[in-house]
């Protein structure tokens, strides 16, 4: 399944658009029935225009999609300025279900129009609106195996919000579920640097233990076989069952290898032992129950 190419963000230009006396109707009272819509009122020759105009669809751009902004020039389109009773510009006005609800006129600090367009998305619900029940929705398809659905949904909650974490943390999983663990690693380089998801975490946690482990069993398999003590078969038999996905009877031959001897290697096991629980998720059953067992053994 190829969906790369699906997350992209709503463009620009259906975010910010250059409005007219003729669709205004259309662009601004209508639209405001669907989504907060500011209208910014200037003219070629006004100077603070020039300074907040640019700063508005820096912010605008930012809330991504919350609200919608219409810049009108009132030289060429006066009809909905006078309406309005413009008296100077700029002249910001914001509009939710068809009426003006908020405004200011000159320039505004950066900070402040922050503020003004938080303080609207709230008034439209915001451009999550609807979101979650879609991310909820992603999340039933793939605990139920259904990657194509769960993949469809993720992509859709990107399509809104590109940055979303949980939907890329989620994506990820379903790209490492289908066995695409290439496209795993794309959706992890397209989130934040700074992003903190447990589904992120896992995803990157089980690409580390594929990448970090034998490709057969079979070999430590023997040499166990023949000394249950040998500690590095063990450990790499450990590694080889957690890139295959059997992450339970990974825990378990680590525990059996800090049972043995905790210091083993440098603690080698305690450490596989940790990503294998990021893999599964730290608020899974196996984590929990295997951080018991591990506990019962350190402090035993």
């Amino acid at each position: 399944m190829s969906l790369i190419g699906e997350t992209t963000g709503k463009p620009a230009g259906d975010i910010i658009k250059d409005g007219t006396d003729a669709s205004f109707m259309a662009d601004v009272i209508e639209a405001s029935r669907e989504q907060p819509v500011i209208v910014d009122f200037w003219a070629t020759w006004c100077g603070p225009c020039r300074q907040l105009g640019p700063a508005l669809e820096r912010v605008v751009t930012a809330a991504k999609g919350a609200v919608k902004l219409v810049k009108i020039d009132i030289d060429k389109n006066p009809s909905f300025a006078g309406q309005l009773r413009v008296q100077s510009i700029p002249a910001v006005f914001a509009f939710v279900d068809g009426r003006p609800v908020d405004g200011f006129m000159g320039a505004v600090p950066e900070s402040q129009l922050k503020t003004f367009v938080e303080r609207l998305a709230k008034q439209g619900g915001g451009a999550d609106d609807g979101l979650d029940e879609v991310l909820a929705m992603a999340r039933e398809s793939l605990e139920l195996g259904d990657l194509g659905g769960a993949a469809q949904a993720f992509a859709q909650v990107l399509q809104h919000d590109p940055e979303n974490v949980k939907a890329l943390g989620g994506l990820a999983r379903v790209y490492l579920a289908g066995d695409e663990p290439d496209r795993a690693r794309e959706i992890l380089d397209m989130a934040p640097a700074d992003a903190k998801d447990p589904d992120l975490d896992s995803v990157r946690a089980a690409l580390a233990l594929a990448a970090d482990a034998p490709s057969d069993v079979r070999e430590f398999q023997d040499r166990l076989a023949k000394d249950p003590n040998d500690l590095e078969a063990r450990f790499e038999l450990a590694k080889a069952l957690a890139a295959h996905g059997r992450l339970e009877d990974s825990v378990d031959n680590l525990l059996a290898i800090i049972e043995a001897d905790r210091e083993w290697n440098e603690q080698a096991a305690r450490k596989q032992l940790l990503t294998v629980f990021e893999a599964a998720g730290q608020m899974s059953d196996l984590a929990k129950n295997g951080r018991r067992r591990l506990s019962a053994i350190l402090f035993s």
